[in-house]
């Protein structure tokens, strides 16, 4: 009897061992991980500085009460804002990206002080709470799918400017799965309107950031500057720790305002330390470039399948956030190719509703596991052609 909770369907309950982006189950077979685990191993599994920096910490000390931070706390929080772009600002490390987020917004609404919040109607934002909920007494929910996106669009029109706090934007889509990226234009004009209303920025780089797209921040692609900026999954490399950055302004008025927010493992050292060495290696082994190549590459590969392929819908991709999408037909699905590619020792995401196959590797992800994924999928499609 299977003891443990789930809200997923359980393929597979043996892998053992990990190292970069593979995995092994009991019997020594090998999987390629274009997952990530959930998104998580931005620098793939068990990378060894981090299990370095791990180590060193938890024989230190790895838990301090929330009145007591730690220096790395301090020194991490720096290197976030370094990386965000935020002068001055300050941060709070927490233990998930759905956290994350309402903190984020729940700060939001206390400095705006207006009704609305807004964001994309297909927006994955959090697990619970209000950005978990998105109930229509708090949000505005904004369906871009036919939006012209030019700079003099009147789409906007009908959103309440006045009414609304922030704009809380996710850069691809990709909590849902369907990894759709917001036109740029959409979404400066968004920003600007907001701003103009007194409105606050907020970017859900959950599953964007820490490089995911080419860039350190998915926000960086559409040349905006959030206020406030939640972030998970790759900061952690797949220990349970995120972040929220919020500027020097919303700090100020936050903490002036006494509202207040504690949590058990809030600015622990372990997680502070974890993050700081994540940030650490992406810029000392240039991984984020590196991912922004290896991830054109692997988008090209897929426009060839798209190409050679009718029941192809369509590829697309930032970075190395990707996915293939097929058109109905009777046998070939996306949930029937996850399948085929798993017995091939390959784990990709699946998602029936879109019918989308989804990559999320590592940004340590090798060409030739990637050449051998494509190979593998054009075989499955060949023999059903």
């Amino acid at each position: 009897m299977n003891n443990i909770l789930q809200s997923h369907e359980i393929f597979k309950t043996d892998f053992v061992r990990a190292e970069n982006c593979y995995l092994y189950d009991k019997d020594g077979k090998q999987y390629v991980d274009f997952e990530s685990g959930i998104w998580c191993t931005a620098l793939g599994h068990c990378h060894p500085r981090i299990n370095n920096a791990m180590i060193a910490q938890i024989q230190k000390v790895i838990h301090l009460g929330t009145r007591y931070p730690h220096s790395l706390a301090q020194e991490t929080a720096k290197d976030i804002l370094d990386i965000t772009g935020i002068d001055d600002g300050k941060c709070v490390f927490l233990s998930s990206g759905s956290e994350a987020v309402e903190f984020g917004v729940q700060i939001a609404r206390r400095v705006a002080e207006k009704p609305l919040f807004l964001t994309f109607f297909n927006s994955y934002l959090a697990a619970y709470g209000s950005a978990g909920k998105k109930d229509t007494d708090e949000w505005e929910l904004f369906d871009w799918s036919a939006c012209e996106h030019s700079a003099q669009c009147d789409c906007l029109d009908a959103i309440p400017f006045e009414k609304i706090g922030g704009f809380v934007l996710e850069p691809g889509g990709s909590g849902t799965g369907f990894v759709q990226f917001p036109p740029k234009q959409l979404v400066k004009n968004i920003a600007k309107r907001v701003k103009q209303h007194g409105g606050i920025l907020v970017a859900n780089e959950i599953t964007t950031g820490i490089g995911r797209t080419g860039k350190w921040f998915g926000y960086q692609h559409y040349d905006i500057q959030p206020d406030i900026v939640a972030i998970g999954k790759g900061i952690g490399n797949g220990y349970p720790i995120s972040a929220v950055a919020v500027s020097r302004d919303i700090a100020k008025i936050t903490e002036s305002s006494g509202f207040g927010y504690a949590q058990s493992h809030q600015n622990d050292p372990l997680g502070c330390s974890i993050a700081k060495e994540v940030i650490t290696v992406l810029k000392d082994e240039n991984l984020i470039e590196k991912g922004k190549a290896v991830g054109a590459f692997f988008l090209e590969g897929l426009k060839r399948i798209e190409r050679s392929f009718d029941v192809v819908k369509e590829a697309r991709g930032r970075g190395l956030l990707l996915a293939l999408e097929f058109y109905p037909h009777a046998i070939i699905t996306a949930t029937w190719a996850y399948h085929k590619l798993l017995e091939k020792g390959f784990l990709a995401g699946y998602y029936p509703n879109g019918n989308i196959l989804r990559f999320d590797p590592a940004l340590t992800v090798d060409k030739k596991d990637i050449e051998h994924l494509l190979a593998n999928i054009e075989t499955l499609l060949e023999t059903t052609d």
